[in-house]
């Protein structure tokens, strides 16, 4: 069969059939008498095999070892083929995600454009102090009239700003970001919510946080979803955000934050706002008697939640502490007497 039957049965064009000869790749059988190229069918199944391994990504010199050498083995070979796959969908994904928050910005041309690629970077970049300028940057960008603005900066993305702000492990970056996401307007507080749900305690953590500097009622509203979380930390940080907001959903898990320890002390301050009310103040004296009386209450746990009930107006903390003045627990009930004393010298 000559070459030009070859290509037109293979798809594989005259020229390159001569490159893969070039190669070694193939090898036609023979010659005609005129000289011509000949090739047998076992030459056209091999054809078949390069264009199927190159369409599998190999180069032609993966594809002739693959072919010619023995002892090749096809695991090792696709086990390579999947791991830089990989690596370059991991890499046009990127490439597809900084062309979509370029697009997001709306840039009026191409200054505005590599502004935007400027400040992506720069909020990717190793430097803590270079993410926490592009953090400050991206927040005057979304006020142009701000004293910090030139006014004519281009927004950066929320979608960035998240991401940002979710991967940030340095403590003064992160207060940056916070601080313009609570900025940027809309949509980063669903972006957040959904930072909540991540498997990673980190990213979770940051998520709230990051909504709890949040002004509005949409984040309020995760807020408030938050507090159902099977982490700690994140009902932690969601109840001293809506307590703080008056938000009484917050009280059980502002009990829980004083029982456990953490941000106990925010925590109870928290507390005393909420009880502005007597009947708030009864139901907030009622949930930490109740938390007391628990025995697997241990001591350190009772010594906060007595010293809480300070801050709790109304006869219900009195008759809490006139009770726990009296308890086994001696530091307990000399705290309890002592913060008795103090409201009624008051």
């Amino acid at each position: 069969m000559l070459i030009g039957e070859v290509a037109r049965r293979s798809g594989v064009s005259a020229r390159m059939l001569r490159h893969y000869e070039s190669l070694g790749l193939v090898h036609p059988s023979g010659r005609t008498g005129s000289g011509y190229r000949e090739y047998s069918e076992e030459d056209i199944r091999r054809i078949f095999h390069i264009e199927s391994l190159r369409a599998l990504g190999l180069s032609l010199r993966e594809v002739k070892r693959a072919l010619d050498d023995a002892d090749f083995t096809p695991a090792a070979l696709v086990d390579d083929l999947i791991r830089r796959t990989r690596e370059r969908i991991a890499a046009e994904t990127e490439l597809l995600t900084r062309l979509r928050r370029i697009h997001a910005a709306d840039p009026a041309g191409w200054e505005d454009a590599l502004q935007v690629v400027t400040l992506l970077q720069a909020l990717g970049s190793k430097s803590a102090d270079a993410r926490q300028r592009a953090a400050l940057a991206s927040a005057s960008s979304a006020f142009p009239g701000s004293s910090a603005s030139s006014g004519d900066e281009v927004p950066v993305p929320v979608e960035a700003l998240v991401e940002a702000a979710l991967g940030e492990s340095d403590p003064n970056v992160a207060g940056t970001l916070r601080w313009a996401l609570a900025r940027s307007g809309d949509g980063a507080p669903a972006l957040l919510a959904e930072g909540i749900g991540s498997p990673v305690a980190a990213v979770r953590e940051r998520a709230v946080r990051c909504l709890a500097a949040m002004p509005g009622g949409e984040a309020a509203g995760h807020l408030r979803d938050a507090l159902a979380h099977p982490d700690p930390v994140v009902r932690g940080h969601a109840a001293l955000a809506i307590g703080t907001r008056g938000d009484t959903d917050a009280v059980p898990a502002l009990v829980d934050l004083l029982e456990e320890g953490r941000n106990d002390t925010d925590a109870a301050d928290t507390l005393s706002v909420l009880a502005s009310d007597t009947a708030t103040a009864d139901r907030i004296a009622d949930r930490l008697v109740e938390r007391l009386a628990r025995s697997t209450t241990r001591a350190p746990a009772r010594g906060r939640l007595t010293q809480a009930l300070a801050g709790i107006p109304g006869t219900r903390a009195s008759q809490a502490l006139a009770e726990l003045s009296h308890d086994a627990d001696r530091a307990v009930a000399l705290t309890a007497a002592y913060l008795l004393h103090l409201r009624e010298a008051r």
